[in-house]
């Protein structure tokens, strides 16, 4: 992808596929390094887990802050809405995808009873970052 692309597509959450290395017979790797394929360079790693599946996760949107959010076992939906309005569905069920957060963009996660996330961050956590309230969000980013 060009440096274009690139900066285009960034503005606007998106699948990512990881690299998956192996076979059925023996497994699989997936890598995420900082060599070009991440849209960020990563300064924080979490991950949450036993979360139950009536939990709405998220709620949020942040100023600087990239994401992208990887379940690596069972499945999250991931809802993204941006300031116009558009909104997203992401199914991840899968270790080998990841959906990709861009700043300004309204999020929320729903987790199946056995789903572990990983999220992979742009910042270091600051509070101050994010934006908690959906319609404070609208007002900032329209």
């Amino acid at each position: 992808m060009n440096t274009q692309d690139k900066t285009d597509k960034r503005r606007q959450p998106y699948l990512l596929v990881f690299p998956e290395i192996g076979a059925q017979e023996v497994g699989f790797i997936s890598v995420a390094e900082n060599t070009g394929f991440l849209p960020f360079e990563v300064k924080r790693v979490f991950w949450t887990y036993h979360t139950p599946e009536s939990i709405l996760r998220g709620r949020h949107a942040h100023y600087t802050t990239e994401q992208i959010i990887v379940a690596v076992h069972g499945r999250i939906l991931v809802t993204t809405e941006q300031a116009d309005g558009e909104v997203q569905v992401f199914v991840l069920d899968t270790p080998g995808q990841g959906v990709y957060v861009p700043p300004n963009v309204w999020h929320t996660m729903q987790y199946s009873g056995n789903a572990v996330q990983l999220v992979l961050a742009s910042t270091v956590f600051d509070e101050a970052d994010y934006i908690r309230d959906v319609e404070k969000f609208k007002q900032v980013w329209k």
